[in-house]
Parts: C-alpha cells; sequence; structure tokens
C-alpha cells in the first residue's frame, strides 16, 4: 500500500513539475511527444534546387506561440515562389516552406490565446514563421482558429487563406447582394474557385467564370457559375455584354492581375466595382486611368495579410466566418491532389506544371 502511494505521488509531483514549466500550460497529456528530440521536414536549402527531407530540432516555445502536429498543408503560389527566388520574401536558408496549415496542439506558450487547448484541432495561417511542410510546426496563436469537429483538417487548408479573401473582396468590399451579377476571372484556380461558391452558393448571386478550356468551365457550372467562358480578352466585353444583356456587372473579381484587367474593367456597370485580389503571374497589366475615368467605376485592391497587420479583428473575424460556412455545409472547398511529405517536390512541380485547378494538399497521415 505505501509503495503504491508513494508512486502515485511521485507522478503527480512529476506533472505539478511539468505543467509549471515557463512558457508552457496545459501540455501534460502529451508528455511522450514533446519529448521527441527531431521531427522530419522539407528545407530548402539552395533557391531553385528540390526541397530535401531532413529531420529539424525542436525549439523552445515563445509564450505567445503554439506548436501543432501538422496533418495538412496547403501549397500555395507564394510557397513556390519563394522557393524560386522570386517572392518578395527572400528567406535566409536553409528554410521550411508552406504556411497554411491545419493539425492537432501539442503544446502551448504561457500567453497563447485562452481559447486554445493541447488537443485542439486548428487551422493556422503562418506566414510569419512559415515552417508548414513538416510533421511539427510552431505559429503565432493569433494565427489559429478552433475547428469544429465536423471541418476536416483538408478542408481546413482549402478554404483558410483562399476563402477569407475572397469574402474580404467579394463581401466587404465589393458588398456583394442577392442580386448582384458578378464577373471572376481565372476562376478555375483556388481563390476563383473559393470565389464562385462563395458568390454563387452563399450569396446567390450570379457569376460569370472565366477560364481558360471548356472542361473547367463544365467545372465551373457544376460548382455554380450562371455562365462560364473562355478567356480570350478581346471577346470577354462583348461575351459578357450579350450574356447581361449590355448592362454589364456589378462586381468583377481579379485573383491574380492577369492581362486581362483591361479588358474585364470595361465589363463593369456604372457604380460597379473592380476589385483585385492578387498579384500578377507575368508582367503587371497597365492600367489607363484616362479610361477608367468616364466609366465611373471603383478599383480596389484587398490583401487579407494586410487587415492582419491594420485591423487584427477583422483579420481573426474574417477566417472564423469561413471556418464557419465550412461548418454549416455553405460552401465546399475543391480538393485536388493530395502528396505525403516524401512526395513534396512532385506536389511543387504538380502546382508548377497547372495540372490542378483545385488545391494541392501535403498529407503527413490519413485522415
Amino acid at each position: 500500500m505505501a509503495g503504491t502511494v508513494g508512486r502515485r505521488l511521485v507522478r503527480a509531483l512529476l506533472n505539478v513539475h511539468i505543467c509549471k514549466q515557463p512558457g508552457l500550460h496545459g501540455a501534460g497529456s502529451k508528455l511522450g511527444h514533446r519529448f521527441e528530440s527531431t521531427y522530419k521536414a522539407a528545407v530548402l536549402q539552395e533557391f531553385k534546387k528540390d526541397l530535401v527531407i531532413k529531420e529539424q530540432k525542436r525549439r523552445k516555445l515563445q509564450e505567445d506561440e503554439v506548436r501543432i502536429k501538422v496533418n495538412c498543408c496547403g501549397v500555395n503560389a507564394s510557397d513556390i515562389m519563394i522557393c524560386q527566388g522570386l517572392h518578395e520574401i527572400s528567406p535566409k536558408l536553409p528554410f521550411i516552406p508552406g504556411y497554411e496549415v491545419s493539425g492537432e496542439i501539442l503544446e502551448l506558450g504561457s500567453k497563447a490565446a485562452k481559447e486554445l487547448k493541447v488537443g485542439s484541432k486548428i487551422v493556422g495561417l503562418n506566414k510569419d514563421l512559415f515552417s508548414g511542410f513538416a510533421e511539427e510546426c510552431v505559429l503565432c496563436s493569433k494565427d489559429a482558429w478552433q475547428l469544429p469537429s465536423d471541418v476536416s483538417f483538408q478542408t481546413a487548408v482549402a478554404l483558410a487563406e483562399s476563402y477569407s479573401t475572397a469574402l474580404i473582396g467579394l463581401v466587404r468590399r465589393g458588398k456583394l447582394k442577392k442580386s448582384d451579377t458578378v464577373l471572376i476571372t481565372a476562376a478555375s484556380g483556388a481563390l476563383g474557385l473559393a470565389a464562385v461558391d462563395i458568390a454563387a452558393n452563399v450569396y446567390r448571386a450570379k457569376v460569370i467564370a472565366v477560364c481558360d478550356t471548356e472542361e473547367k468551365a463544365a467545372l465551373l457550372r457544376e460548382k455554380g457559375a450562371w455562365a462560364a467562358l473562355t478567356n480570350v480578352p478581346k471577346e470577354i466585353v462583348k461575351k459578357c455584354a450579350n450574356v447581361t444583356g449590355g448592362g454589364g456587372v456589378r462586381v468583377v473579381f481579379e485573383p491574380v492581375e492577369s492581362d486581362m484587367l483591361n479588358s474585364v474593367l470595361k465589363c463593369v456597370a456604372a457604380e460597379g466595382v473592380a476589385v483585385i485580389a492578387g498579384t500578377a503571374s507575368g508582367p503587371a497589366p497597365v492600367i489607363k486611368y484616362s479610361e477608367l475615368l468616364p466609366m465611373s467605376v471603383s478599383l480596389m485592391c484587398v490583401s487579407l495579410w494586410n487587415y492582419r497587420r491594420s485591423n487584427p479583428e477583422v483579420y481573426r473575424q474574417i477566417i472564423q466566418d469561413a471556418v464557419d460556412m465550412a461548418d454549416q455545409r455553405l460552401v465546399n472547398p475543391a480538393i485536388g491532389q493530395k502528396f505525403s511529405l516524401e512526395k513534396v517536390n512532385e506536389a511543387v512541380q504538380f502546382v508548377l506544371d497547372k495540372k490542378s485547378t483545385e488545391k494541392v494538399i501535403i498529407t503527413m497521415k490519413k485522415e
């Protein structure tokens, strides 16, 4: 009996000691995993070269950070541009790409958001630290959102950035209404598909989706587009006029600042708005203000990351709104090809080759 009591006392004292370590709280249930010394990650060692799977040493958390066991990470254009040395962000090497992550919290800093707990299922946007192409990832707690039980890890990474950006552009800035007609260019990409889903299926607007092939046009009609057009710049104004009866559209949503911008601006109705929500995939188009002035239209740009800096409350709420829409089955994020961490270079090449119109995901395990 005395031995049993003694063992219980030792375990109790051990748990108290661990949970009171500086910078940590609530981590007692994950002791075995937390004391593993390394984890695997896909590491960029040289720009324009393949990522290398390497063991990484775990670092201590800052007081406002969380450590997660990564389940999924989205493969985004900016990740690839960074790896190619073509992005405005030029990280110090070695570097682990990946910022749109989902997983389970392993450990919390002492000043992490109070609603987060060890074991919480979360989605995060980690553009400060990246490091999502890995079995574990550290991010600031203000960049993590709890997931409802019915929202899968894969769905979460397919909606976090794209759907939030589309909500800001279409709803907060574009003031989208049910009666509106919306023109969405590059509609078969992740952001374009999110915009189609929100406009057509949540706000019940008439969506004219623009893409580059008839196969993609068929997909967009399935996703809810009222009309789908192939993007020949010289014909898009005429096609849009035919579809709208010459009235034009109240909102244009431009996900990638393409060479079609000047053409689609001519599709905007009087007092309508054109929203640019992404950077150019090639040379940025030149906008002639002399052509805009007689049209009485608004041209605006949106950046989800800017809201994180300038209006954190809106930033957090807009991503929460995207998660809530998925939980309520109002939207259906499009998930494309999935790759294991060991095949991360195949995933990168798959995106570079533009083989998928839907979200490409790195998965660490099966859900």
